[in-house]
């Protein structure tokens, strides 16, 4: 019997991607933040570009080794701009500033379409549902779930940032949950990517896998073992409510 549907969040409820536009941006908007708070990092944008693109890559090589996500000050600090040396006193306190906007700036983001009606079927059916999502900032997740009008269909949102642990990781599906207090088998999850989602929601025990691609589906799963396949595909959000409803008679 299913009882909760649990989504990821960028590329599955919102569409993401990254381009030279929101790279830019992205980059302008830290320089400032680090000059108001006094840490000058030089007027050439392209090195800092440059400084900051090689601090993600030392810190994507840990966090995917790991399935570990640190705390924005720690990424930050001591990994993406390690090369300026900032006092730490000074970079800490504004360190969640930089990684809420770096998420929502760095990233296009817009909710897909027919999402507010997806949900509100998966309620009118009695599901619970939830979020795990990775991210490297502790509360823009929320902050854009409630921009989008739907924060309140959620009874738990799980975050990497938070839990410290990223998907695959089975533990962060298990913390989701206790949290919303399901049995996997019970549980459907909503994924854009096999290498996180999938892979991860089926290694949980999950009684159901469904895959919407995303533009960063390709990239994510780049050159991984296919250990599960999803047990659905879609190309539309809304899709996943007839499956759940399919599912839900048994």
């Amino acid at each position: 019997m299913i009882t909760s549907v649990l989504f990821d969040m960028g590329g599955t409820l919102e569409d993401i991607y990254v381009d030279d536009q929101s790279q830019q941006e992205a980059i302008e908007k830290l320089h400032t933040i680090l000059k108001s708070r006094g840490m000058d990092p030089g007027g050439d944008l392209a090195e800092l570009k440059r400084q900051v693109d090689e601090g993600w890559v030392r810190y994507g090589r840990y966090r995917d080794a790991s399935d570990v996500e640190l705390k924005p000050v720690s990424i930050w600090c001591d990994y993406v701009l390690t090369a300026y040396d900032f006092p730490r006193e000074r970079l800490a306190p504004c360190c969640e500033e930089i990684a809420h906007m770096w998420e929502v700036t760095h990233y296009h983001r817009a909710l897909r379409p027919r999402v507010a009606e997806m949900l509100e079927g998966l309620k009118g059916l009695g599901m619970k549902l939830g979020i795990i999502s990775n991210t490297a900032a502790l509360y823009q997740v929320f902050d854009i779930l409630r921009e989008y009008g739907i924060r309140d269909y959620f009874q738990d949102v799980t975050l990497s940032s938070v839990t410290g642990l990223r998907k695959p990781c089975t533990d962060i599906f298990s913390v989701a949950l206790h949290q919303i207090q399901s049995a996997p088998e019970e549980c459907v999850y909503v994924g854009d990517t096999i290498s996180r989602d999938i892979i991860g929601s089926k290694r949980a025990g999950f009684a159901a896998a469904i895959q919407i691609c995303s533009k960063l589906t390709r990239e994510k799963d780049c050159g991984i073992k296919r250990e599960f396949e999803p047990d659905y595909m879609v190309e539309d959000i809304y899709e996943v409510y007839p499956i759940v409803e399919k599912l839900s008679r048994g």
